[in-house]
């Protein structure tokens, strides 16, 4: 990275390297970190939805509300309990799965499908008893299902209500339907390809859902995480928001804060302005030329 004299550059330059680690555990360069390949864009490429919204960092929103609402699956949290260190290393279980989502959205083909194995030989390993005494396997398909589905519909639901702009119904069934590519290749089965099949999909767990202690420590987790305390006011910023997007029976059942942090009135101008200053400090996503179609 070319080095400025510039205060105000060198002071961003020094706030988005420590804002890459945290969020990423590597301060790299975004440049040093991520690489055009004019002859593989991976499974994706720039012309898609899909790099359009992961390129947002609406995603931040969209992730923590993702995990809330994973909780709700006694199976999918059983394995989180067991065999996750969330406890104990929070920030490096985000790491590995912003890691994961870059790979196989900005990766070239090879990167995605090393990404993908990775992931399913560790899921080999996640394997156990739930307390309700239901065996689970995190490479069961129908709980592959679950997690790719929430996963899904949080970044559409977030970047539908902060991103840099909405998307019209057409892409936003475009960006389930590329989506279901990463899920199938993972092992789920009969993915969803519109915002109608993947809405329905969900409806079909609610028979399934239970909120046990695993999840309730889950969430407590979640809700007030050991982070250093100079990132706490903007991560509640960021779970207010989150919980803001969350439908009211998903707050009731976890028992979620119903402040005025998830009150949209207040969530959304102090999100947007969380968003919008993270974006100046961290800079344009180094993945999207100005005149990309994603831009555009």
């Amino acid at each position: 990275m070319t080095q400025s004299n510039n205060p105000v550059e060198m002071m961003r330059n020094g706030l988005g390297d420590a804002v890459r680690s945290l969020l990423a555990g590597d301060a790299a360069p975004p440049e040093e970190r991520y690489v055009r390949d004019s002859e593989d864009d991976g499974l994706f490429g720039p012309e898609s939805v899909t790099w359009r919204v992961h390129a947002d960092l609406s995603m931040l929103i969209g992730g923590l509300r993702a995990l809330l609402l994973q909780t709700l699956h006694p199976l999918a949290m059983a394995g989180v309990a067991d065999h996750s260190a969330y406890r104990t290393d929070p920030l490096g279980r985000l790491h590995r799965t912003g890691g994961f989502v870059g790979a196989t959205t900005f990766g070239t083909t090879a990167e995605a499908e090393k990404a993908i194995r990775t992931v399913q030989r560790v899921h080999k390993r996640v394997t156990g008893t739930a307390p309700n005494g239901t065996p689970y396997s995190a490479n069961d398909p129908h709980l592959l299902a679950w997690v790719h589905a929430t996963e899904v519909e949080s970044f559409l639901e977030a970047y539908q209500r902060y991103g840099a702009k909405r998307l019209s119904p057409e892409d936003m069934d475009r960006y389930v339907a590329e989506m279901a590519v990463v899920a199938e290749r993972l092992g789920a089965i009969d993915s969803p390809r519109t915002v109608g099949e993947l809405r329905h999909q969900l409806d079909s767990y609610r028979p399934e859902i239970h909120v046990g202690s695993q999840a309730r420590e889950a969430v407590r987790f979640l809700v007030l995480p050991p982070l250093p305390v100079h990132v706490l006011p903007s991560y509640g910023v960021v779970l207010g928001a989150a919980v803001g997007l969350l439908p009211l029976w998903v707050r009731w059942k976890l028992r979620l804060p119903m402040g005025p942090l998830s009150d949209p009135l207040v969530a959304q101008p102090a999100a947007s302005a969380l968003l919008k200053t993270l974006g100046w400090v961290l800079g344009p996503h180094p993945m999207l030329a100005e005149d990309d179609p994603v831009l555009s």
